[in-house]
């Protein structure tokens, strides 16, 4: 038997696992529905729980905290009259908006795409998988955009230097979603983030507001890190098991063997480039790296603009004549309370330069188009946003969310768990939620009305409650046969291991994945121990 059918068969137990937790999670009904009938659940609790009399002493004030009754009068009324605020200042809501109107505009001239590929392009073979892993980490200020774009790339980058095109596909599907909340950039992941951790910790504080840059000093830390964890095992563990994953056209399965493959890296770049049409060295081979002189004047000229923007942010942040500095000085500034406003400036008027210098952009009617498309790709998340914030102020005003976070947080304290123990705790709920919901806003809207509360009643910050969430939802993604990237990535592996299934993937990307998990905790509980601060103003304890 051949080493590629052996390969080929390992992961038969994992794929049966797997094929079940599949059936189950496929028995859940869309994000939607799931708000829509826990909403309902809350209401049917809040009357029931109300007429046995149910309640809790809030640790913080002392005062009784009741159930209250939502399907009496005056509960209906509030539910039909307060649906469309509940809507309107659900904070995620205008906070994704004005960061997509900014990306939009840089995504639709062309300017990530151009970005991407110059970076991959540039890097030396030997950096080539850090860097590789570096840009899908940081990849996410694209959104999905990033697994279109960044996959097919790797493959092609890493078959350009002789190497397997099938560890270049796994490499950039691993770093973008296992690495999906941690990026050197603000996204519009921390927007959303950050409005459904406000929402949460309204339940206990109204006047608690969490800001999109409330982790970023860690995340951005956390991008390098998770770049060279998944540099690690690629180089170490993936090299070896990828060697042997290559169709009969390229190399005959049967007489494969580790010196061979050693020897004809060469070889079978050639003999595959040709077939692929994506690199070769013939003159009409297509070249997905090349960059136009035209795209290269566009990105100097976007790099110029971004450096500048820039300059202004932190000179208004900073000077001390400043008319955008706070009252008590830069932390509580408007450029970082609403830090939303200068990140879509920033991705908006990069954007439009590049599109202006490379053509993409020919009139000033051509970028509220741009940005009218970026909402269109927003409309399933809007609709989800409308069902999540009735769920939400359900829980509020029934006072369920505050009442099972004063108890939940009551077993928690009395259990006396240390903290490291209890943040382990949640990451790992986090990640095994996470095979069943795999879209990070709406697992987030579920578990923050709860955790965020009560781990506030234990003495710890909505901010870190957040990251630790962060840190359990990315690193499953790639395992998880739910997610729609995941047959995404299948079928660019596939069209250079045509035997390649649902396993073969699973088997390549599980390594990242529990690497992840674990190395980013660790990472975190060194920065904890230390006591660094999470972000501008926020520190970790």
């Amino acid at each position: 038997m051949s080493t590629a059918a052996r390969t080929q068969e390992k992961p038969s137990k994992l794929v049966g696992a797997l094929s079940a937790l599949e059936r189950v999670g496929n028995l859940l009904p869309h994000p939607f529905w799931l708000f829509v009938i826990l909403g309902g659940i809350v209401l049917a609790l809040s009357s029931a729980l109300s007429r046995l009399g149910l309640s809790s002493v809030s640790p913080t004030d002392g005062e009784t905290v009741e159930v209250v009754d939502l399907l009496n009068q005056e509960g209906i009324h509030q539910i039909i009259s307060e649906a469309v605020p509940n809507f309107t200042s659900f904070p995620p809501l205008g906070l994704i908006i004005i960061v997509m109107l900014g990306v939009a505009v840089a995504e639709y001239t062309g300017l990530i795409s151009a970005t991407i590929r110059l970076v991959v392009s540039r890097v030396s073979p030997r950096w080539l998988t850090f860097v590789l892993a570096l840009t899908g980490v940081t990849g996410s200020v694209a959104s999905d955009a990033i697994y279109v774009v960044l996959i097919p790339l790797g493959a092609a980058a890493f078959k350009a230097v002789g190497r397997s095109p099938v560890l270049g596909a796994v490499v950039a599907f691993g770093s973008a979603s296992a690495g999906y909340n941690a990026s050197l950039l603000i996204t519009g992941t921390d927007a959303i983030l950050a409005g459904l951790s406000t929402s949460a910790a309204q339940i206990i504080d109204e006047t608690y507001v969490v800001t999109p840059v409330a982790n970023y000093f860690f995340a951005a830390a956390s991008a390098v890190w998770l770049a060279a964890l998944v540099t690690l095992v690629t180089e170490l563990l993936l090299t070896k098991t990828t060697r042997t994953m290559v169709d009969d056209e390229a190399v005959d399965d049967e007489a494969v063997d580790d010196e061979a493959v050693d020897g004809d890296a060469d070889d079978r770049k050639a003999a595959s480039a040709g077939e692929q049409g994506v690199v070769g060295d013939g003159d009409d081979a297509a070249d997905p790296f090349e960059v136009s002189a035209a795209e290269r004047r566009g990105l100097r000229w976007a790099a110029l603009t971004a450096v500048l923007c820039f300059a202004a942010y932190f000179a208004l942040l900073f000077w001390p004549g400043s008319i955008l500095r706070g009252e008590t000085g830069a932390l509580d500034s408007p450029l970082l309370t609403d830090v939303v406003v200068p990140i879509a400036l920033v991705f908006g008027l990069t954007g439009a330069v590049y599109g202006v210098t490379t053509g993409a952009i020919t009139s000033f009617d051509d970028v509220p188009k741009m940005m009218g498309k970026g909402i269109v790709t927003l409309a399933p998340v809007l609709v989800l946003f409308f069902a999540a914030a009735q769920f939400l102020a359900y829980f509020r005003w029934s006072n369920l969310g505050q009442i099972i976070s004063i108890e939940g947080a009551g077993l928690l304290e009395g259990a006396g768990l240390p903290p490291l123990v209890l943040f382990a705790g949640l990451v790992l709920l986090t990640a095994s939620i996470n095979f069943f919901i795999t879209s990070g806003s709406a697992q987030y809207a579920l578990m923050a009305p709860v955790i965020v509360p009560m781990f506030m009643l234990l003495g710890y910050s909505p901010e870190v409650t957040q990251m630790l969430y962060r840190m359990g939802d990315s690193p499953t993604n790639i395992i998880s046969p739910m997610s729609p990237y995941f047959a995404l990535a299948l079928g660019y592996v596939q069209q250079y291991y045509s035997k390649a299934g649902i396993g073969t993937l699973i088997s390549l990307t599980l390594p990242i994945s529990m690497t992840l998990l674990v190395g980013w905790f660790a990472f975190f509980a060194l920065w904890y121990t230390i006591g660094l601060p999470l972000g501008p103003g926020v520190p970790v304890r």
